[in-house]
């Protein structure tokens, strides 16, 4: 809806300012475009085994054990076009009519959309901003049935940056040992993407009785500002590997040629820029965190992974524009933000918290700085009387 108006608010000649990208802001480094003109000057451009080239597996295989202590074989190592299609390839391969995924919200919109195209049906586990957005052991036990297919975890979260501990994952853990129906799709997308001390840990790492029955996703996307590349990879049990990369076959079969030859130099070659890049996107969070809190009605902890801010403005609920219109959701602010002020940002309720919106800090400081005035003043021209300011 917002995202439909941001259009036609630039089409009718409106300077929207948009804090929405789900991708970084950073080039991709230079040795890894140095690579893909190697691979096409050298003649890399024919189809590749569907399932990735064997010098990328390679690769892949070497970051796990070297970065994540875990051991695959080359069979047990899928690479798809983008981390999603990855996913979709698990679920598509997996999931029955009238299957469960476990989806804890707040979600990466992809999640329940994939799981319903394979026929399931999405199990929505609310994780409040009391938790952390994290979800607690007690309530995954209750979401679990017989019917229930996958767990779906995602670490650092897509839009509210919570970070699983080694200690919260292996008390998750405990709860899925008792159910050995239930299988555990790990997205670490952001793996790279962690601020402070906290330490990355994975399920199939803290739980290794547990890696059989686990896919662990990840992709060189956000790490190393490959989004256009499109390469995405998952490891787990041979058996799961082998029906995704039959199913990739028949759909778009093997990744892009090139974008495999640079994946492998991402992996391989100079990692320094992960850290410089992490180090600013720091800066800037606390930056937005900071400029944010300090406007009336808006609330938001510092995520701990990934870059973006997913602030509460249920406080402004009961609040009206000067034009009349209620504030009653993240949607209605959202659409405030834009019509008002040029902003485009994420209702929450694509995330499944209507009570929150996401803004990504993957962007300049003079833009990060500009959008939080735009803010202020959208929160400026709101007047009435507020409902709901508990729910933060």
């Amino acid at each position: 809806m917002a995202g439909q108006r941001a259009r036609e608010l630039r089409a009718m000649g409106r300077d929207i300012l948009g804090l929405t990208a789900g991708e970084p802001d950073f080039e991709t480094p230079g040795h890894i475009k140095e690579a893909a003109i190697r691979a096409m000057t050298d003649g890399q451009t024919r189809y590749t085994d569907v399932g990735g080239t064997p010098v990328l597996k390679e690769a892949i295989a070497g970051k796990f054990l070297n970065e994540n202590g875990l051991a695959y074989t080359p069979g047990e190592i899928i690479v798809g076009t983008g981390a999603k299609q990855v996913i979709f390839n698990a679920l598509m391969c997996t999931v029955a009519a009238g299957d469960e995924v476990i989806v804890p919200a707040p979600y990466w919109v992809s999640y329940p959309d994939i799981a319903l195209l394979a026929g399931g049906v999405p199990v929505f586990v609310d994780c409040p901003a009391a938790s952390g957005f994290k979800l607690q052991p007690a309530d995954l036990e209750r979401a679990i049935t017989g019917k229930t297919r996958w767990l779906m975890l995602n670490s650092p979260n897509n839009p509210s940056g919570a970070t699983y501990t080694r200690a919260e994952l292996q008390a998750l853990a405990e709860v899925l040992r008792r159910h050995p129906h239930v299988w555990v799709l790990t997205d670490d997308i952001y793996e790279h993407l962690i601020y402070g001390d906290i330490e990355f840990a994975t399920m199939a790492q803290v739980a290794p009785d547990l890696k059989d029955r686990t896919l662990t996703v990840n992709g060189v996307s956000k790490a190393y500002a490959m989004t256009g590349w499109r390469i995405g990879y998952g490891a787990g049990p041979s058996a799961l590997i082998k029906a995704m990369v039959k199913l990739q076959s028949q759909s778009t079969s093997g990744p892009n040629s090139i974008a495999q030859a640079a994946a492998v130099a991402a992996l391989t070659g100079p990692q320094d820029t992960i850290a410089s890049n992490r180090r600013e996107y720091e800066k800037r969070r606390d930056m937005v965190v900071a400029s944010l809190n300090a406007i009336d009605g808006i609330h938001c902890a510092a995520p701990d992974g990934a870059f973006y801010i997913f602030a509460s403005c249920s406080a402004l609920f009961g609040l009206r524009t000067r034009t009349g219109v209620a504030i009653e959701s993240s949607d209605d602010w959202v659409m405030h933000l834009l019509d008002s002020q040029d902003l485009a940002a994420l209702q929450g309720s694509a995330y499944g918290v209507p009570t929150h919106f996401r803004i990504s800090f993957a962007a300049s400081t003079e833009q990060l700085l500009e959008g939080c005035r735009r803010i202020a003043r959208a929160r400026d021209e709101l007047s009435g009387q507020a409902i709901n300011q508990e729910l933060q």
